[in-house]
């Protein structure tokens, strides 16, 4: 299930209050910053901090590489 646009525009890491780049296909909001992943479950974003997946290096090469590959925007710019 898609996010919504309007839902996406204003969507912040709670952490660092940075832009995400939402992975539709994986189901996550990721934020490159702090290599966290943040699930997407059911079309809802979970955004705790407690929650988030903290990425391995690898992890977040390959997520930036799809970011590139695919050239998709963050969540907002700031």
């Amino acid at each position: 299930m898609s996010l919504n646009a309007a839902l996406l525009a204003i969507l912040a890491c709670p952490e660092d209050k940075g832009p995400l780049y939402y992975l539709e296909d994986r189901d996550l909001l990721f934020n490159p910053r702090l290599a966290r992943a943040y699930a997407v479950r059911d079309g809802i974003p979970v955004m705790l901090v407690e929650e988030a997946k903290a990425l391995s290096d690898d992890e977040v090469a390959e997520l930036n590489a799809v970011i590139a590959e695919r050239s998709l925007a963050p969540t907002f710019e700031p």
